[in-house]
Formats: C-alpha cells, structure tokens, sequence
C-alpha cells in the first residue's frame, strides 16, 4: 500500500473473460489494497491473476451481474473511499491519490468520475443524463446526430458539458469511479437487478436523490477501451437497463412508455441497417416486442 492519499482507499475490479487488459489495469494499481471479482472467466485471466498478482484478493463468483460483484468486493474492504475500476481500463499515474486529495475538499460528493481517454490519448466523454422518454428519443431516433453540441437533442450524453473543469454530473461513466462510503452507508450498496448497464446510473440516481453530488474531476485520468468487457454482444441487456431504470425511478406507466418508443425505434433501425448491426436492432425490437414492461422485468 502506498502512503498519502491512496492511503484511505481500495480498488475493486470485476472480471469476465479479461484479456488483454487486466494485466495494465491491475499494473496501474500498484501499493493500493485492490480486490478482484471473477465472474466465471475461461479465458486465462484467473491464472494471469494469481500469477502476476499475487497481493491482489482474488474472489471466484458466480455470474451474477456486474453490479452484484462490485458489491461482493465493496463487502470485502473497510476504506474510506472505494475505486470501483473496469477491467478494461487503467489509470495514468497518480489519478487514485488526485481523486482522493479532491474528495477529501469536496465532502458534499458521493461519487468523482476522472477525465477518461481512449487508448489513442483522445478524450472519451464520460458524463451522462438521466434517462427521460425525450433523451430516448434523441438518442435512440439519431436526433442527436442534428446537433451533437446541444443539451436539447443531446442530454442523454451531456451534450456541450465541458470535459476540462470541474463540474457536477447526474452521473457518470462507471468505468473508473471514486466512491465515499459514507454515502454507500446511506443510500445502500449498487442494485443487483441491473445486469451489465444502468447500474451506475441508478446508483448516481439515489446518491443525488439523497442530496449528494456528482462531480466530473478532469484533474485525473483513466484510460479506457470501451466495450471490451462485453464486445457489443448484450444490446438487448442494454435496453432492459433502460426499462429497469425507468420502472424503479419513473414508474410503470413510463416504463411501458419507454418500451414503446424503443420498440418503434428498433424497428426503424432494423429496416435502416443491413448486416450484423441491422440484425441486432431487429432481434431487439422482437423482444421489446414480446411482452409490455413489466412481463419483460419479471415484475
């Protein structure tokens, strides 16, 4: 464990098939208690991480989601903050301690998301909107395609929110956040009907519900792959994500709301696009089209 201020705070990462990335994530980590929760890998990573990282706390779980192994990992450690970091993401430098010395001046945050770059070194927009029926619509009727600069057509994903300030967030990507636990002790671990997506987004959600803050901190950096963890291969858990979030936090009227809208997008997507991508939207929009919301959330 290195001193100062990564002294207060541990690393938890989740694993599923995590080559070839796991190696530079758990590298950048270096000194900091880190724990890492599989999911069931075969592809090598559980003995990559024995075999290189032999002080890391390995946890073997069942595939339960990502959500529920970030919780399993957050009961394993006692830190004053925790960094909750993708297994296809790595920090640059001293990010954790940068983090925790900006937590400690701003004890009105629950959560800081650091400035994310893609492997190239270009910036990776990382603050997000809440979901509404109208941010769908931007997002998933290629209106923001019109104006990507525009918080009108493009609230979904932040539109003209300046990446190099300092600024609150509704919520942020979840592949490299610092979270407080106090404001876990408050409002609860991650929700663990949330599969792969919006886990972060509800959790954002009760934080600020609860009267916390959300900040985007530029003043450290995290690379990230993006995608690497799920090769674009659960578009239809992506949307279930969508409908749970608006269930929970809308209700049940929005939610079949949302199903509708997303329905009649998928549909348009599938006449639109041919090929791999053309034949997702459309397997997607047969299951939005097989039950109203609530029989597809089991509820």
């Amino acid at each position: 464990m290195g001193s100062g201020a990564t002294a207060d705070a541990a690393a938890v990462v989740v694993t599923y098939d995590a080559l070839p990335w796991i190696e530079r994530c758990l590298a950048s980590l270096g000194g900091v208690p880190t724990t890492v929760v599989d999911n069931g890998s075969t592809d090598g990573t559980l003995e990559l991480v024995r075999e290189r990282f032999a002080d890391v706390r390995l946890l073997e779980s069942e595939n339960r989601g990502l959500g529920a192994a970030w919780n399993l990992g957050i009961r394993e450690t006692e830190s004053r903050y925790l960094l909750l970091l993708n297994s296809d993401a790595w920090l640059v430098g001293d990010a954790l301690a940068r983090l925790v010395a900006f937590a400690d001046r701003r004890p009105e945050a629950a959560l800081l998301g650091p400035r994310l770059l893609n492997p190239d070194g270009s910036l990776q927009r990382s603050v997000r909107g809440f979901p509404t029926l109208w941010r769908l619509a931007t997002e998933y009727f290629f209106l923001r395609k019109l104006a990507p600069g525009s918080t009108a057509l493009n609230g979904f994903y932040a539109g003209g929110f300046d990446h190099d300030e300092v600024r609150e967030a509704e919520f942020v990507m979840g592949a490299c956040m610092l979270v407080r636990r106090r404001a876990i002790e408050q409002v609860g671990l991650l929700d663990e009907d949330y599969f792969l997506f919006s886990e972060e987004t509800d959790w954002c959600y009760r934080f600020r519900r609860a009267g916390w803050q959300i900040l985007f901190f530029p003043g450290a950096e995290c690379v990230h792959v993006g995608g690497a963890s799920h090769g674009g291969r659960l578009y239809r858990e992506n949307l279930r994500g969508h409908l749970l979030f608006f269930w929970k936090n809308r209700g049940p009227k929005q939610a079949e709301r949302a199903r509708r809208l997303l329905l009649v997008a998928l549909k348009l997507r599938g006449r639109l696009f041919r090929g791999e991508r053309g034949r997702a939207y459309r397997e997607a929009a047969q299951w939005l089209a097989s039950g109203d919301a609530a029989e597809l959330l089991g509820r």
